[in-house]
């Protein structure tokens, strides 16, 4: 297996990382304003399909899937061309437009929702996969992981790599003095931020970790944004407050939050409404019951084999 992407994203730090070898071309996302920065996108998006022939020529794969995004769509359609397979995935309760753009040029299109599309003889719904550091682990061990105490509730928040800003600092505003034990995964834009008005030992800051489902695991229950980290959440069978970032696009954050609502699991609270956080999780903290219900809830709607179904079928895919 080998990976394809832009040597200006972030794959070019983590795929080589992770022991595998990366190919790549340019391509960046179009602005949605007319601008030198559209013009130059134009260009590599029409430069890019050449050069993933020429990846593909060089590696021969049986079969090509898109992750999504714009890196994703000209290394898809080129394969087509080639009649090589191919497969797209979406993590989100809305189809982005890349791959709306791809879908007719993928033989298969895995969904993380049951979402509507004019592909539908095309998909197959099977969640998300979930990275291997996500995967839960002993509460109990977990704790000791990050220094939590052993014996009281605590409240994970989540801020994300962007978008988070406004939720971090209402947390540290909220709990940087007082209140329950807290995990604060800031992100590393916001770290210097919240810890510098954080003035209690069971408050633990961290920009990141590469044991997120130990941090989901120490939680009783997480605050944070919907991204594709809803289904690590889920699989984990955390409760969550679910606060999805305002401007995310087609408001598709606010669309994975009400797939776990729905389910039981969750509850939606809109940026403007963060006032009402404080109360929420007071009340579901000393609430161990309806904690436990919930979990449940996300449990019953995680899908933890998605990352098999979607391998199954892509030999499938290599093989026909």
């Amino acid at each position: 297996m080998t990976f394809a992407g832009s040597p200006d994203r972030v794959e070019a730090r983590l795929v080589p990382d992770a022991g595998y070898e990366l190919d790549t071309f340019r391509i960046t996302g179009f602005p949605r304003k007319p601008s030198l920065a559209l013009v130059r996108a134009a260009l590599f998006a029409g430069a890019a399909p050449r050069a993933c022939r020429r990846i593909l020529r060089q590696r021969r794969p049986d079969v090509v899937l898109g992750g999504g995004g714009f890196v994703a769509g000209p290394m898809v359609f080129a394969a087509s061309t080639m009649r090589i397979p191919t497969a797209i995935t979406e993590a989100d309760a809305h189809l982005g437009l890349a791959n709306r753009l791809a879908a007719p040029f993928a033989r298969r299109i895995f969904l993380a929702y049951p979402i509507a599309t004019r592909f539908g003889s095309k998909t197959r719904v099977v969640g998300r996969p979930i990275p291997p550091g996500s995967r839960p682990v002993p509460q109990a061990e977990a704790r000791q992981i990050f220094e939590l105490p052993a014996d009281q509730p605590v409240l994970g928040v989540f801020g994300a790599l962007a978008g988070a800003q406004a939720l971090n600092e209402f947390v540290v505003e909220t709990w940087g003095a007082s209140g329950p034990a807290i995990l604060h995964l800031t992100g590393g834009r916001d770290f210097d931020l919240v810890r510098g008005r954080v003035s209690r030992p069971d408050y633990r800051v961290l920009p990141e970790t590469a044991r997120f489902g130990a941090a989901l695991s120490a939680s009783d229950l997480v605050l944070g944004r919907s991204g594709s980290t809803v289904w690590e959440v889920a699989a984990a069978g955390r409760p969550a407050i679910f606060v999805p970032y305002p401007f995310a696009t087609g408001d598709h954050q606010a669309a994975n939050a009400k797939h776990f609502v729905r389910a039981g699991g969750a509850i939606m609270v809109r940026e403007l409404e963060l006032a009402k956080v404080p109360e929420l999780v007071r009340s579901l903290l000393g609430d161990p019951p309806r904690l436990e219900r919930m979990g449940a809830a996300m449990l019953a709607a995680a899908r933890p084999l998605a990352a098999d179904e979607i391998a199954d079928e892509l030999v499938a895919l290599a093989t026909r």
